[in-house]
């Protein structure tokens, strides 16, 4: 939009630059090119003062060429008619005496983002890779992948690149990074700049003479890297000791991540790393600024995921502070919650109890939970804890210790009996969905225990008509039927009120749906409702865990120092295999399977005995069916074992244990029988269908059939799966037959 008068600004401008008067007075002069630009970044069209302006950049002032520069530069690239004359201009310049002048037209030439500019600026460039200043080197080397973006789809001039690679050993620590980011650029499609011994060694070598955010970016090119013997894997360590002890934090966590990845044979080395760099990832956990705090948190709930105990004795240093914001106090209480020990336990409730009656709900609701997931471990201290929470009477804490109090008695079967004892003494009037459905669940599942409570659900079927959440109706539905098999006499009315009204007048079809089904099975009886309706009222799987085990740091390394940790402990699987390819490949350890052949697998060999399967983040339905649908089949075997006829639950649970999980399978004797499952290992999602009576495999029709997809391949991992898959399944057929 044109300024008012404008035109007459122009014309002002104009006759003060070409007058003699002016020009004579340096700072004068500076003056009104100072206006030239101001107008220029408000929208002023002041392309007219082009020939001005050009005769202004004839002048040792640096300050002044800078100016007309970027005048230059942003008027020729909007009229092409002027970009010959801007070229000539700074071509001149770069052939002027002065090194910062010879730079600084290198650099406005290389701005220009025109493809026709190519010829005028390759000569430039050349020169300036061979200029004995050191500041025009650093231009004409970032000006190598500017004239690389020019022309991408052209072939790579191997001179320039070759030129770079022997910039490498440049004596300007700066020149040797920026040749590293030019070549990183310019083989994007190529992999990448290429890190063999020499260039590692000289790199290792010259880290001390970088600044922080170099070394950072230096350490990051060397994972490229791996070391031909131990000898020189310990040299490399040795050298990179001293920055492990860094005072920048993002130096720091670069060393170790690159320390992870090269001792991976090695986890004693590992570990000693990890506690050597304990200190800076605390300091960062407490710096200035609420970004970095962040990030230093995320990290060291990764590292704390293979070494849990590294940071208890510094557990006070996660405590919340009052002006943080809720994003940060989420991570201490998370990581609070793992650094729980029998020396500490009292003081972090404590703490964490401070926080139930935060101002905040969705913070005192994270605290409420993070005390019930303690309580798995020192349950009679939480229930204290929890059950004083109720007497304060505000409704999402209620609904929160509720909601807890459902998790513990699922996890913690021993701490039922107290559990009920307190819901049937203190709650009423619950407003939350959520709290009424956990409340309903216990009444459903432990109503025999609990001497009120077909009274306080017969309050809540009385005010269904009002009640406008429809899984609050069906976890209602549910409890009450539950609730008729254990205490019939009390509830056999209530319930038929309950039926009559979601039959009869309910409009929400799901909930609806739910009502006939259960009024229908109870018409075959109660034992064949009872078969259907009641399951099991703890988790089965939580019986045999006896403590958390550290995971394999190979898990989480190659997200270490990435935005991976800040989305949360586990990344989702896209994130994960991005990251795994990322990471540099064994040839002679990575095999890739043939697309669409069957293969025969071998017993596993000891690289495969090392390989672990883990659980990770879950995969939602869509995310599954579009991968399988996008993938190849890499394997088909016939297990030579039949379905297992156990339950579902029970199905599930045993497969959970070793680390598989069940995404969907039909129910009962259906024919095709199908189960579609997936699980992680070292990098690599596999994804599994299990398959029973395939009318495209003649002579299966009691053998189970399994088709496996991955991605990236994996032939060990594959092969590991199959040998846990079979053996769990052959397990659950001997013990049903």
């Amino acid at each position: 939009m044109p300024y008012y008068g404008s035109e007459e600004t122009v014309k002002e401008l104009k006759r003060a630059l070409s007058n003699p008067h002016v020009q004579a007075d340096r700072l004068r002069y500076r003056n009104y090119i100072t206006k030239v630009i101001r107008y220029m970044t408000q929208g002023l069209d002041v392309s007219s003062l082009f020939m001005d302006m050009v005769k202004a950049s004839a002048t040792v002032d640096i300050v002044q060429k800078k100016l007309v520069y970027l005048y230059m530069c942003t008027y020729a690239s909007e009229n092409p008619e002027l970009v010959l004359l801007a070229i000539n201009t700074l071509r001149k310049d770069c052939a002027d005496p002065n090194p910062m002048v010879r730079g600084l037209a290198l650099k406005n030439m290389c701005n220009f983002r025109m493809p026709g500019m190519i010829e005028y600026i390759e000569q430039p460039i050349v020169a300036g890779l061979r200029d004995k200043a050191s500041y025009v080197r650093r231009v004409a080397v970032l000006g190598c992948a500017k004239l690389h973006n020019l022309q991408p789809y052209t072939e790579i001039d191997g001179s320039i690149v070759n030129e770079l690679y022997a910039l490498l050993r440049d004596q300007d620590p700066v020149v040797v990074v920026n040749c590293l980011r030019a070549l990183e650029e310019i083989l994007k499609d190529e992999g990448g700049v290429v890190i063999n011994k020499p260039i590692a060694h000289h790199l290792l070598n010259r880290l001390k003479d970088l600044d922080s955010w170099a070394q950072s970016e230096v350490l990051t090119f060397l994972l490229r890297y791996r070391p031909r013997s131990d000898d020189e894997l310990f040299d490399i360590l040795s050298l990179l000791d001293t920055f492990l002890q860094s005072s920048h934090a993002h130096v720091a966590v670069s060393t170790l991540r690159l320390f992870l990845n090269l001792a991976s044979a090695h986890p004693a080395v590992q570990a000693d790393a990890l506690l050597r760099t304990s200190a800076p990832l605390l300091a960062t956990c407490s710096a200035a600024s609420r970004e970095l705090r962040f990030a230093g948190l995320c990290h060291v709930q990764q590292v704390m995921r293979s070494q849990p105990g590294l940071f208890a004795t510094h557990y006070k240093r996660f405590f919340c502070e009052y002006s943080e914001p809720s994003y940060i106090k989420f991570r201490k209480m998370e990581i609070l919650e793992e650094l729980v020990n029998d020396e500490n336990v009292s003081l972090v409730l404590e703490e964490l109890r401070s926080y139930c009656t935060d101002v905040s709900p969705e913070l005192a609701q994270a605290a409420i939970a993070a005390i019930g997931r303690i309580a798995r471990t020192y349950s009679e201290k939480c229930l204290d804890i929890l059950t004083g929470l109720l007497a304060l009477k505000q409704d999402h804490i209620t609904s929160a210790v509720i909601q807890t109090f459902r998790d513990l008695v699922w996890f913690c079967p021993q701490s039922t009996a107290a559990v009920c004892q307190t819901v049937e003494a203190g709650v009423d009037g619950l407003q939350d969905s959520e709290g009424k459905q956990a409340l309903l669940w216990l009444l459903g599942e432990h109503g025999d225990q609990m001497g009120s409570a077909p009274y306080v659900m017969e309050g809540y079927i009385d005010g269904l008509k009002i009640e406008l959440s429809s899984t609050v109706k069906m976890e209602l539905l549910t409890a009450a039927v539950k609730m008729f098999l254990c205490r019939p006499a009390e509830t056999q009315d209530m319930l038929g009120r309950l039926l009559h009204y979601c039959i009869e007048e309910e409009s929400d079809v799901c909930v609806r749906d739910r009502a006939l089904l259960y009024y229908r099975l109870l018409q075959r009886g109660v034992e064949e409702t009872r078969k259907v309706v009641n399951g099991p009222k703890s988790d089965p799987s939580m019986s045999v865990l006896t403590g958390r085990q550290g995971e394999p740091i190979s898990e989480w390394v190659s997200t270490f120092n990435t935005l991976g940790p800040l989305a949360g402990r586990d990344s989702c699987p896209q994130t994960d295999l991005m990251s795994a390819a990322d990471q540099p490949s064994n040839s002679a350890e990575e095999e890739l399977l043939p697309g669409s052949e069957d293969v025969t697998l071998s017993s596993p060999d000891d690289t495969e005995e090392e390989i672990s399967l883990s659980l990770g983040a879950p995969l939602s339905h869509e995310s599954f069916e579009k991968m399988w649908l996008d993938l190849e089949i890499l394997h088909r075997q016939a297990l030579g074992v039949s379905r297992p006829r156990t339950a579902p639950d029970t199905l599930q649970a045993s497969l959970q244990l070793v680390k598989i999980q069940t995404l969907a399978f039909t129910p009962g004797d259906t024919v095709p029988w199908k189960a579609y499952i997936y699980t992680r290992s070292t990098g690599t999602l596999i994804l599994a269908e299990l398959l029973q009576g395939d009318p495209q495999a003649p002579g299966t029709d009691e053998s189970l059939v399994l088709s496996v997809k991955q991605q990236p391949v994996n032939q060990h991992a594959i092969r590991r799966f199959v040998s846990v898959l079979k053996s769990v399944l052959q397990t659950l057929d001997v013990d049903t037959s």
